[in-house]
């Protein structure tokens, strides 16, 4: 993924108004983030946990979601394999909820996919990050096959939200 500003986060998002993609918390550390190990830039909000947001690019430019996490639920340890990176987590997966873009979301429609909780699955793909014991299946896909499939996976979901 190519490295993003500040401004071209914000203008990117496509399921907020402009209003809300203004106020909300952009990572500080951008100039830090392992750009060439990303497949999209995923956060959530210091001040406010039950927010995180993806930036993907994905046709011809980034792409931004605002994303809901419901606060913890008893039972929430049990383990739970992420929809994008296909890793598996105890505790370490999400149900993030983003609202539609446009006149459906506006009527309160949304659309929910199962994340790792800390929107790390560029790096869970790669093995820079490790997600404990069984986090990842053995699979035979190339690292390649698997970054698509990731990609993939993650395209249809912002499809999803864009429809």
């Amino acid at each position: 993924m190519k490295p993003l500003t500040e401004q071209e986060i914000r203008t990117a998002f496509v399921n907020c108004t402009k209003g809300e993609a203004k106020r909300l918390s952009v990572p500080r550390d951008l100039a830090d983030r392992p750009w060439d190990d990303l497949d999209y830039l995923g956060w959530r909000d210091p001040q406010s946990p039950e927010r995180a947001y993806i930036v993907a690019e994905l046709g011809g430019g980034p792409k931004a979601l605002m994303l809901r996490c419901p606060s913890s639920i008893a039972g929430h340890m049990r383990r739970s394999m992420c929809s994008v990176c296909v890793t598996t987590h105890t505790g370490g997966v999400s149900l993030m909820v983003a609202l539609k873009a446009g006149k459906a979301g506006q009527q309160g429609n949304s659309v929910g996919a199962y994340l790792c909780s800390d929107l790390a699955c560029s790096l869970y793909v790669r093995g820079k990050k490790d997600a404990g014991v069984g986090g990842r299946l053995h699979e035979s896909l190339t690292l390649e096959e698997k970054i698509q499939r990731t990609v993939a996976n993650l395209a249809a979901f912002v499809a999803k939200v864009t429809a």
